[in-house]
């Protein structure tokens, strides 16, 4: 049985002196410094943490290219698989954050605008390197194409950009299927209505999109404590969970998580 992956996340953008820094906000808003990445991701590479995950949180609305001299200095400190995503663009923008020392790359507005950007870049890198990350916001309408019931009334996930400042009117659904067929070697799920709250994953739109895929899934957004992984494991299946706040302040340790999971039999990695 493959292990259930736990994942820290630094979301780094620019400060008032133009140095990269780690924010931590509340559905993608309210964002606070946190520290600094690069010593944030040494510590992450000494903590037992499955692999590592660095998003450029404003690049792709501001049109600024990655931090890729950050990206190459977190990469010389962590010797787990590093992910990075933000601006991604085009293929090249792809080659160069993996010359920066990324293993993976994490893609979202890109891919939307230009689905072909998968394709191309499972082709020239390998499906592993691609990661799709998806936006999701719950939608109370009829747009949408797939539903499942919350709190008793029907609901679609949108796909999102810009940080879920903008909705495309795409399902979550759809997209992630047509990804995965394009070449996309993992799904990263984030939820703009569980960001940052610590009151537990979106487990609807992560179990919604586990049971329309075969690739591997990342639950993102919302974990309060390890009772939320084990619960986006056992509800969702989900593959690997991503959590940011709870490591960041010192409320829990990865250790403290795995060991809360393996208790109740669900394959980690020590």
């Amino acid at each position: 049985m493959l292990t259930k992956r736990i994942i820290p996340c630094i979301d780094v953008d620019v400060d008032e002196n133009g140095e990269a820094a780690v924010y931590t906000g509340v559905n993608f808003e309210n964002l606070k410094y946190t520290g600094d990445p690069v010593e944030m991701a040494k510590a992450y590479n000494e903590s037992g943490a499955d692999e590592f995950v660095f998003l450029d949180i404003t690049a792709s609305a501001e049109g600024r290219e990655t931090m890729l001299d950050t990206v190459s200095s977190v990469a010389d400190e962590v010797f787990i698989p590093l992910t990075v995503g933000g601006g991604i663009r085009v293929k090249e923008d792809i080659k160069e954050t993996l010359r920066a020392g990324a293993d993976k790359v994490s893609i979202n507005t890109g891919a939307l605008e230009r689905p072909e950007l998968i394709t191309e870049g499972a082709r020239a890198f390998g499906s592993q390197c691609i990661v799709i990350s998806v936006d999701s916001k719950r939608r109370f309408d009829e747009r949408g194409e797939h539903y499942t019931k919350i709190d008793g009334e029907s609901c679609w996930f949108e796909c999102t950009v810009k940080g879920g400042r903008e909705g495309t009117g795409i399902d979550v659904i759809e997209w992630a299927a047509e990804a995965e067929n394009r070449g996309a070697g993992e799904l990263f799920v984030n939820s703009i209505d569980t960001d940052g709250t610590k009151e537990g994953y979106d487990v609807p739109v992560t179990k919604a999109v586990c049971e329309s895929v075969s690739t591997p899934v990342i639950a993102s957004s919302g974990c309060g404590g390890p009772e939320d992984a084990y619960e986006v494991f056992e509800e969702a299946n989900a593959d690997a969970a991503l959590a940011a706040s709870i490591f960041h302040f010192g409320e829990y340790s990865i250790e403290e998580v795995k060991q809360y999971l393996d208790d109740r039999e669900v394959p980690v990695r020590f």
